[in-house]
């Protein structure tokens, strides 16, 4: 059954000359901002009893009244898909995402994914939009993916995200060979011709990936990659940006180049390597119980440490 929401606040003189969202973000704060703006526009957040706009200036006194519903994720349907669960307890859970797992439903993907698994595993989740779900990753990205178990943690946990404050981290094998680490400042939005990819461009939105060198090999380099925005498939245009795409990439990658002198061994691993070589190996986060910082980590999946594996043998036997 879809539940109901009905509070009511009275907008503080400190809050006189905010936006209508700006205040009933501070005062209703286990809802998003996202969510409290869509609510308004619907008109089931009214200013003393009559609908308003989102960017409507409040002078302090009003009554801000929410009657709304949380729709249940009914049309989707939970699948006892197994799940490597790193962390759970009453308010968030922490999966390690196999590769090949497609997050959220979509057209041509409606069952099989991470939002049908945990509908399975925490039915509760029915009820939180999007399962739970705060953060994606693609398809054929492995590691550290944190789920709200409640309406209160999502809040906290987007807002975390939003605010830069959430920490992740992640593992990565580019083509090429790179002398020193350092950070990629570059906007991203929708490819102007393809708009099935991303790409680096002026009217995209600010995105920013810090890197370092782990690992340098004969023709290609482990890197470790920190996200300080979270935009769709950031390392992978990032890094082929700087013209060192990930290994395995489909869509940034470009034409394979197999390293001159490599084993035959290494040359069939490098043309069948199935998926981008990206791996989500921290995560930090305070926790929305306590305020509490608490990291998880992910060690490197099979596929990419026998990548690095063959990739370390030819550079010692090769130099």
């Amino acid at each position: 059954m879809p539940q109901t929401v009905e509070a009511q606040q009275r907008v503080p003189i400190s809050l006189a000359g905010s936006r209508l969202d700006q205040a009933a973000a501070e005062l209703f704060a286990d809802h998003s901002r996202e969510r409290l703006k869509n609510w308004i526009k619907e008109g089931a957040l009214t200013v003393d009893g009559r609908p308003a706009k989102p960017k409507d200036k409040m002078a302090g006194g009003e009554w801000l009244q929410l009657a709304a519903i949380l729709e249940e994720e009914a049309r989707f349907e939970p699948e006892a898909i197994p799940l490597d669960i790193v962390h759970e307890d009453g308010q968030v859970l922490v999966i390690d995402k196999p590769a090949g797992l497609v997050v959220h439903p979509a057209a041509g993907n409606r069952d099989g994914t991470l939002l049908n698994a945990l509908l399975h595993h925490c039915p509760s989740l029915a009820m939180v939009p999007r399962a739970g779900i705060v953060h994606r990753l693609d398809k054929d990205t492995t590691g550290l993916m944190v789920v709200a178990k409640t309406l209160a943690a999502q809040t906290a946990l987007v807002e975390q995200l939003q605010a830069r404050t959430m920490s992740r981290e992640y593992d990565a094998v580019c083509v090429g060979v790179m002398t020193s680490g350092g950070t990629v400042d570059a906007p991203i939005g929708r490819h102007p011709k393809d708009r099935k990819r991303q790409a680096v461009h002026a009217s995209g939105k600010p995105a920013v990936t810090h890197y370092r060198v782990v690992e340098r090999f004969r023709t290609h380099t482990h890197v470790r990659c920190r996200l300080e925005t979270g935009r769709t498939h950031q390392i992978r245009v990032h890094m082929a940006h700087r013209r060192f795409p990930l290994v395995g990439d489909p869509v940034y990658g470009g034409r394979l180049k197999l390293p001159a002198g490599a084993s035959d061994e290494l040359k069939d691993l490098l043309r069948g390597f199935p998926r981008q070589a990206l791996h989500a190996r921290k995560l930090a986060f305070r926790h929305p119980a306590n305020g509490e910082t608490v990291e998880f980590r992910a060690p490197l999946p099979d596929d990419l440490l026998l990548l690095i594996d063959y990739l370390r043998n030819d550079h010692e036997i090769m130099r």
